[in-house]
């Protein structure tokens, strides 16, 4: 598998859960007519990230993991032999969950997650947060590959990029909402830096609120045989405006890094992290709205 192309779905949402449904599956085409091998959307799609912060209209909102939009990309994906990383406000007890769903070439769910540090401190407050993370095996038309995911403020936590890259992850996907400046993407460059592996980001364009495109992409390769000094481990940044960008991970040459450099699971004494599991919580980070 000498690459893989991801293409970052950088959309405006519409104003209904029809609108975005049509708008998905015509980027999707576009997509694959540009060469992609995964068709990602940015968070929670089906309602262009809009949290209403009454409950009930939340969870009127929400929509069944086999509903007909759901089903519809799977649907798609098989037609036109391509991959689709699709998001949508999940109907779930005891609320709504925000949960992204990988689709194979084949038409077939490999991966469901469910974003398991929810903002908490906003009105994400009232969704459910999943418990994991997950990676699942990919068939793609260059050949397999081994994918993870984690969703816009899973990326602040080391530990979450890090599960995944334990798990075997060889690229993680990253749906997004919110403004990505330089401090949030380089959090990204950093988790795909510490584990070696590529991260492919796709957020909304400028003009939908609190979002402002920047999209972006990393392979996790810090230093190459053909370059003497260390290299920008950056594939592509997008800029603030709507479109389809595409992010070609040279998978081979990052199996070729992981075997040879010092980071990931190369190095580590897990033995000795013990107090990262506590749940201890000291001053100054103790926070009265934080969830278990």
């Amino acid at each position: 598998m000498n690459s893989l192309k991801v293409a970052l779905l950088q959309l405006m949402p519409e104003d209904n859960l029809e609108g975005n449904l049509r708008k998905g599956l015509e980027y999707c085409r576009k997509s694959k007519q540009m060469g992609a091998d995964i068709a990602l959307f940015p968070e929670m799609w089906s309602v262009g990230y809009s949290i209403p912060e009454d409950i009930s209209e939340l969870k009127g909102k929400a929509i069944a993991a086999d509903s007909i939009f759901v089903e519809s990309f799977g649907k798609l994906a098989k037609e036109l032999n391509i991959a689709v990383g699709m998001t949508f406000l999940e109907k779930y007890n005891p609320s709504p969950r925000n949960t992204f769903c990988l689709f194979d070439r084949f038409g077939c769910r490999v991966l469901t997650y469910a974003k398991v540090h929810t903002c908490d401190f906003d009105v994400e407050r009232n969704l459910t947060a999943g418990d994991d993370f997950f990676v699942a095996d990919l068939n793609t038309s260059q050949g397999n590959i081994k994918i993870g995911a984690m969703i816009c403020y899973d990326r602040e936590f080391p530990e979450s990029a890090r599960i995944l890259m334990l798990k075997g992850a060889e690229i993680i996907l990253v749906p997004n909402a919110c403004p990505m400046e330089i401090n949030r993407i380089s959090q990204l460059r950093a988790r795909a830096f510490e584990n070696m592996v590529g991260i492919a980001t796709v957020n909304y364009p400028k003009g939908k609120p609190d979002c402002n495109g920047h999209s972006t992409a990393f392979d996790g390769i810090a230093y190459s045989p053909c370059e003497p000094d260390s290299r920008d481990t950056l594939i592509i940044q997008a800029g603030e405006r709507e479109g389809i960008y595409i992010a070609d991970f040279p998978v081979e040459e990052i199996r070729k890094y992981r075997k040879l450099e010092a980071h990931g699971n190369a190095y580590r004494h897990p033995h000795k992290y013990k107090l990262l599991i506590s749940e201890c919580i000291e001053p100054p980070f103790i926070r009265k709205d934080y969830r278990r």
